[in-house]
């Protein structure tokens, strides 16, 4: 055990690399595995039949970001966040944070056709996250602390080369392991970037975007629609407990199950916010049509499903009608109760609340 040669307040320079697969491949980590794909697989199945992709792809990495920015206390609402999902600059601190995640993530998607997954694909995803250029750390004094105590709790490699030749073994993992599943890559390739900690700030969100990444690099996704923070942020205290403890007592098999679990959980969810957008788009389209038959058209609906919060120069950007009869038609789903029309500032927003129901529901 790694016990003998870790201490909590001294830099893990000798931090192992990530054992062989008959180490992590236990029997209850396959079983857990298979499950887990499984659900995956009928989420990516549901995501690619959605007529319109736009629905998720501007939805559901907003709940990601949300979370995943919850996880190390930047707090905003959902409301705030798709308020100024195209007006940043007007947001609060943590509101803009939270919305650096969301563009970190969708860049990374797009960057992944021209560069796979590496210490510079982190570089520039924490970068994005962070508002600023964040590269490798060379200056010391990089600890992690009991936020209640204030009792160091880790400290990660220190050094430039250690924390780089830590990176490439990191990053040959993930791509050479091919006999190991990928949900098993990516659940102990995360520890590994996490232990590592190769950043000053930001290291926990990196990681996570990467998690999203890693399975669209392999197949498993088509977008990074898993909104697998929301199960991190649900066990907090489990998530770092369990990372703990593969640090002090090599638990791999407990933090591969955790985060199996997390896969298969927020698959089903997800799937679920799917199934519900899908049918409450194809009831729209048929309320849409039958009441108000002179302003109907597929492309109308599908616009005011991309986000919960709909602008006039949405529908001016799509060719769907000039700025005055676009802002009629959003006026007339406005009284048709489809939408509710409120000002925010200078600016008229058209809320959809039964999509924001649908993407904050708990169940």
């Amino acid at each position: 055990m790694n016990i003998s040669i870790w201490h909590p307040d001294q830099p893990y320079n000798d931090l192992p690399a990530i054992p062989r697969g008959d180490v992590l491949e236990t029997r209850a980590v396959l079983r857990a595995c298979v499950e887990a794909r499984a659900a995956l697989a009928e989420l990516k199945q549901a995501a690619e039949l959605i007529p319109n992709q736009s629905m998720l792809i501007n939805t559901l990495p907003v709940l990601e970001a949300q979370a995943s920015s919850a996880v190390e206390n930047i707090v905003t609402t959902m409301d705030r966040l798709f308020v100024n999902l195209h007006a940043e600059s007007g947001a609060d601190p943590a509101t803009k944070e939270a919305l650096r995640y969301r563009r970190s993530l969708m860049d990374g998607f797009r960057a992944l056709d021209d560069v796979p997954l590496c210490t510079i694909t982190a570089e520039i995803v924490c970068s994005t996250i962070k508002g600023a250029d964040m590269r490798v750390r060379t200056v010391p004094g990089t600890k992690l602390a009991n936020a209640a105590t204030g009792q160091t709790i880790y400290t990660p490699p220190m050094g430039e080369d250690i924390l780089r030749r830590h990176l490439s073994a990191w990053e040959r993992f993930m791509h050479d392991e091919r006999e190991i599943d990928p949900l098993i890559r990516m659940a102990a390739g995360h520890y590994q970037f996490e232990a590592i900690h190769p950043f000053t700030d930001g290291n926990g969100r990196t990681g996570r975007v990467l998690n999203s990444l890693f399975l669209i690099q392999e197949g498993l996704l088509t977008m990074p629609i898993l909104y697998l923070s929301r199960h991190i942020i649900t066990n907090r205290n489990e998530y770092y407990d369990r990372l703990i403890a593969v640090t002090r007592d090599e638990a791999w098999e407990p933090w591969l199950l955790y985060m199996l679990e997390a896969v298969r959980k927020t698959s089903l969810w997800t799937l679920g916010r799917i199934q519900a957008i899908r049918a409450l788009s194809d009831a729209t389209v048929r309320r849409v049509r039958d009441v108000l038959p002179k302003i109907y058209s597929r492309e109308l609906v599908d616009i005011i499903f991309e986000q919960p919060y709909c602008r006039i120069e949405n529908l001016v950007r799509a060719g769907i009608a000039k700025r005055q009869t676009a802002s009629r038609y959003l006026q007339l789903l406005a009284e048709l109760g489809v939408l509710e029309a409120r000002k925010v500032g200078r600016e008229m927003l058209y809320v959809h609340p039964a999509l924001l129901g649908v993407l904050m529901a708990r169940d």
